[in-house]
């Protein structure tokens, strides 16, 4: 049976070179008008996401 990468795990999740994850604050998708222009603007920095090395290696065979 062939390894798969996980696409829906792909497009919300970016590995590093160095095997960090990293990934979107959640809830900055809509209705951030009434939020202040600095927490609008801190939704789109990147955090590091806890993961277990296996877990990766699940959503990520080939990389």
């Amino acid at each position: 049976m062939a390894l798969k990468t996980n696409k829906a795990f792909t497009k919300r999740f970016k590995l590093t070179k160095n095997g960090k994850l990293k990934g979107r604050k959640p809830g900055f998708n809509h209705f951030n008008a009434k939020q202040s222009r600095a927490k609008q603007l801190s939704g789109k920095v990147p955090i590091n996401m806890k993961m277990k090395a296996k877990d990766i290696a699940r959503y990520f065979p080939y990389n």
